[in-house]
Formats: structure tokens, sequence, C-alpha cells
């Protein structure tokens, strides 16, 4: 049975993903979900703010009383000895890929354009086989339009593009207008990967102290069904390889993934909540499946049920919304 799978030009020894998530914060989390069988990490996120605060820092103390006499340069602090969370987590990557035999991947989040995404040539330089591009970004002002919005996610792209020379995959918001279109501007300015979807954490208000508060609320195997149908769209419309993220509990959850079309299938609220060795029982299912229903392989089932494979492609359209609704009407009378 081959299970191999290839991922932004990387061969995977299977299709299961561990997404950036806090398991990946120590090289021992790392070390576990390999043992577990993961086919490649991505590391938890270096955010934006995190590199513009901490490099304001350094700034700020090393011009602090520079001017005052001469000798106060002598209390400049050796650049050895600056220990910004950047270059911590830089190091952590370097270790990890010393560390493991399987592909890591850095994880950038930011919505702008700036010095930060210089980044993700240190990630690159330490080893990292490949940059994924979270882009974060919720618009308010009522003044930007939808092609500001997609042309700032480009402008993030173009820039890291610019920087490294390995694979770049975004992972994307699912608000976008037209999405299929999107994809496609990313796709022709050379994005390597695809990354469907990413969650934003909704906040919540809590009545007894009246504060709005941010909460995490994980994912549930029904929450697939959002990225599992624009991946059976966008199989064949677009180059760059696709990653499926959201919803993926289950043997049965990765494995449709797959047939709609996804290269990988990424995990972090199953893991999350039943532990790193959960990713050897999905592997086991998928296994058991396989020989059951005679699949040799991965590749043979990789897009079998996408848009352009199956019999009827408006069933993924909004012909699939009225049959839906029928069939709720005709089995509630």
């Amino acid at each position: 049975m081959d299970l191999t799978t290839t991922y932004l030009g990387l061969q995977l020894k299977n299709p299961l993903v561990p997404s950036a998530s806090p398991l990946s914060h120590s090289l021992d989390g790392m070390k576990r979900l390999e043992d577990a069988g993961a086919a490649a990490i991505v590391m938890y996120s270096l955010f934006e703010e995190q590199i513009i605060h901490e490099s304001a820092e350094i700034s700020h103390y090393l011009a602090y009383g520079s001017e005052s006499f001469f000798e106060a340069q002598s209390y400049f602090p050796a650049v050895q000895d600056y220990n910004l969370g950047p270059e911590d987590y830089v190091e952590l990557l370097h270790k990890a890929k010393k560390s493991l035999g399987i592909p890591v991947i850095g994880s950038l989040n930011g919505i702008t354009a700036g010095g930060w995404v210089k980044y993700a040539k240190k990630m690159e330089e330490a080893g990292a086989d490949a940059i994924e591009l979270n882009v974060y970004y919720i618009p308010t002002d009522p003044n930007i339009t939808s092609t500001d919005v997609e042309d700032r996610y480009l402008e993030v792209l173009n820039e890291v593009k610019r920087n490294v020379k390995v694979p770049v995959a975004m992972k994307l918001s699912p608000f976008i207008s037209s999405f299929a279109n999107f994809a496609r501007r990313l796709d022709l300015a050379g994005v390597n990967g695809l990354v469907l979807f990413n969650r934003f954490y909704q906040p919540d208000i809590d009545l007894e102290a009246l504060e709005v508060r941010p909460g995490v609320v994980l994912s549930h195997s029904h929450d697939l069904r959002l990225p599992l149908r624009w991946i059976a769209i966008l199989r064949g419309q677009v180059k760059s390889s696709l990653a499926a993220t959201t919803g993926i509990h289950t043997a049965d959850d990765a494995l449709k993934m797959l047939m709609a079309g996804a290269d990988v299938t990424m995990l972090c609220s199953s893991l999350l909540m039943n532990g790193p060795g959960h990713l050897a029982e999905i592997l086991t299912g998928m296994k058991q499946w396989m020989i059951d229903h005679e699949y040799v392989s991965v590749a043979q089932m990789k897009g079998s049920m996408s848009q352009q494979s199956i019999a009827d492609p408006s069933a993924f359209e909004r012909a699939n919304y009225m049959k839906a609704l029928s069939q709720y009407k005709k089995n509630g009378n």
C-alpha cells in the first residue's frame, strides 16, 4: 500500500501533517508528532506583531543614553546576548531540522508587507523546507474594498517570494467574495500551495463582567464541509498544492478530503483534544479503509471526488443547496 503524497514539491510518506499549534512549541513535542506518524510538521506561527515589538525594544535600548557621553556606548549589550523571541523561533526550527527525519515548515502570521517578512529568509537559512504564510486579516474599515484586501495578500506573498527560494504556501480565509478567482490570482503570482481554511477565532461577551473576551473553539468533523467543497472545486483549476485544514478528526475525514482533491490533510484540534498519538489511530483507520475498499495508493483516490471528476459537478454548487432542502423537507414531511 502506497500512502505517499507530494505537497509543495516535497515527497511525504503519508498525507497527515500537523498544522501550526502549541504542540510544536518544543522539540520534544515535535518528536512526539513524528513518532506518531506525522509526515511533516508546520511549526507554530511567528507573528508580525511579535517581530516588530521585539525589534522596537532593542532599538529603544540601543539608542537610550547613547548621546549623553562617549563612554555610554560601553553599556551596549553584545549582539550574542540579545534573546529575541523571533530568534528563539529560528533556533528551534534549526534544532528540529537536525533532529527530525521529516520536513519542517516555518509559519509566518501577519497582514502587511513590512520588514518582518525577512524572517522567512531566516527560516530558510535555518533549514525550513517551506514557508506557510498565515494572513490573518479582518478588514473592518468600510472604505477598504475587496480588491484592497486581495491585493494585501498578494503583496505579502510577493515580498516573501522575493526573499526565499523554498516553496511558499498561503493559509487563506474563506471570506473572499470570489474565491475561485482569488485562488487563481495567487496561483499566477507563484504561490506553491493553498491551505484551506484559516479559522478565525470569534470573540464572545461575558455577561457578568461585561467584557468582550477572545476564545478558542476547537473544530469538529462537520466543519470540514467548507474546505471540502472548495478543494473539490479548485482541484485541476490551479497548479498549486492543496492542503485541507479544519474539521479533520477521523480517518473518514482525511479520506474525504483526499478524494475531494487535497494533497495533504492538516490536523490541529483533533490533536489538541486527543494528543499526538491520535495521528497513529487516523493512519491505521485510513489503511484499513483502503484495504476494505481495494485501494492500493493515496494517489489512486486523490481527486476522485473532485468537481471535475464526478458525474454531477453541480453537486458542489447552488443545485446542491436546493437538493439538500428538498430532501430535508421530504424526510421531515
